[in-house]
């Protein structure tokens, strides 16, 4: 059973939907919300594995609560407004659907979820997940500027400090959080993201090259060419970790 969450302003619209997701017993509906205020609290307290999402809402838009969420559920946008197509495919959400939603354009949405339950074995039985660490598997939303995107953590390659911000680094992105590294790293699991030094947490698992350096440390080169050096102290820390 895929448990849903409908977030949208317009009661007419949120009953519309239910009405039309009824033909789809696999789905049920566990909550709705009204507002990002409510979607956040109810996708905090159910940890649905489905939100449709509407964008435009009074107060904060749907891009907005998302980037407040620290987990982000597979995300189906409904809207109004179709300037807003672009936006939805940057942050690589499940699909897409114009108000009013057609029947045939649900049940297309409804397919690319399983194709996506498929290949990364979704969803998610809430039981398992612990709240404070994150896996690798999570998907996180990043939103910097105009640009949002979804990302499985396992595809973060390097978190770098800047000032208050963190530096994200995944394919050829790097945009700006407002976290710092400490905060980062008290979420992140251990054994896939490691504290190099002051300023950089690195993706273990997507290290090219180890080399020796200079006062004991050790040089990692990650998979996009970022050159990181490994403090003297947390060398010693590495070295335990990857039994070298």
């Amino acid at each position: 059973m895929i448990r849903a969450i409908i977030i949208d302003d317009e009661r007419l619209a949120r009953n519309e939907l239910k009405k039309l997701l009824s033909e789809f017993p696999e789905i049920e509906v566990v909550a709705e919300a009204a507002n990002a205020g409510e979607g956040i609290e109810k996708i905090e307290n159910i940890n649905p594995d489905l939100v449709f999402l509407d964008i435009s809402m009074p107060g904060k838009t749907g891009f907005d609560m998302l980037s407040e969420l620290d987990r982000t559920p597979t995300v189906i946008f409904t809207t109004a407004y179709d300037e807003f197509a672009l936006k939805a495919f940057e942050v690589n959400a499940l699909d897409y659907l114009l108000k009013p939603v057609e029947p045939k354009r649900l049940a297309d949405a409804i397919q690319k979820l399983h194709q996506h339950e498929d290949r990364d074995q979704l969803p998610v039985n809430p039981a398992n997940i612990n709240h404070s660490v994150l896996s690798e598997n999570d998907q996180v939303f990043v939103k910097d500027g105009e640009r949002c995107w979804f990302v499985k953590l396992s595809e973060i390659r390097l978190f770098e400090s800047v000032g208050n911000y963190a530096k994200v680094y995944f394919g050829p992105n790097k945009p700006l959080i407002l976290k710092s590294l400490n905060a980062l790293e008290e979420r992140l699991d251990e054994k896939t993201f490691f504290r190099a030094n002051r300023k950089h947490i690195v993706n273990l698992r997507l290290i090219d090259k180890i080399e020796p350096y200079f006062n004991g440390g050790l040089l990692l080169e990650l998979k996009g060419g970022e050159k990181i050096e490994v403090s003297r102290r947390q060398t010693v820390k590495f070295k335990e970790m990857m039994s070298l």
